[in-house]
């Protein structure tokens, strides 16, 4: 009687830690893999570069970004209401808009706020078969920051970032602070520095 193959899968999770001297803060690579039979399988590798989040403020002051921070009493966690309370057209707001890949990877995409993020498009930029929108719980662990609330840098995990190429048509953006009453209003070129970002056409 010939026996029967037991598949074995262990789950193992590396953590390396090191820190940029003159940056002062704490930067981690997380790799997940899961080993089958003898196979590793890379299931997450993310690289963490604000392991104890710095205020948003204190990285764009370290990164010496010029950037002005705008506060309200009432939220302005919408495209509309941001345009409100600067007083502005909607199309000077940007959204970043947090996307999964099909290999569970984060993909940040930002657009001016009179257009939206064209999911084919984003994927084909990222050459990955398609991409999904992040839910709030994703949104949190790969940004450190709340849906609404977003700004399009300083964020936990090294992300991705892919700018609408009208985006970079602008002079000054305004986008989310990092609280969801907070504005951030910057360059695209700083944005685009700060993140490595990528710019494509990803909008409709």
């Amino acid at each position: 009687m010939e026996t029967p193959k037991i598949n074995r899968s262990i789950k193992l999770t590396y953590i390396e830690q090191f820190q940029i001297v003159g940056e002062g803060t704490r930067h981690q690579i997380i790799r997940e893999e899961e080993r089958t039979d003898g196979n590793i399988y890379v299931k997450k590798l993310m690289s963490v570069v604000n392991v104890d989040m710095l205020p948003l403020s204190e990285y764009v002051k370290r990164m010496d970004v010029k950037a002005r921070f705008l506060k309200f009493e009432e939220h302005t966690m919408t495209v509309d209401a941001a345009a409100r309370r600067m007083g502005v057209k909607r199309e000077n707001i940007i959204k970043s808009m947090l996307f999964v890949d099909d290999a569970g990877l984060p993909i940040l995409g930002i657009v001016t706020g009179d257009r939206r993020v064209n999911e084919k498009k984003l994927a084909m930029a990222c050459g990955t078969k398609k991409v999904r929108r992040a839910n709030p719980d994703e949104v949190k662990e790969f940004t450190g920051y709340d849906v609404g609330a977003v700004p399009p840098v300083g964020h936990k995990a090294q992300i991705r970032t892919f700018l609408d190429k009208r985006v970079m048509n602008l002079d000054d953006v305004i986008g989310g602070g990092g609280e969801i009453n907070v504005l951030l209003e910057i360059n695209p070129t700083e944005i685009k520095r700060l993140t490595n970002g990528e710019v494509r056409d990803i909008s409709e």
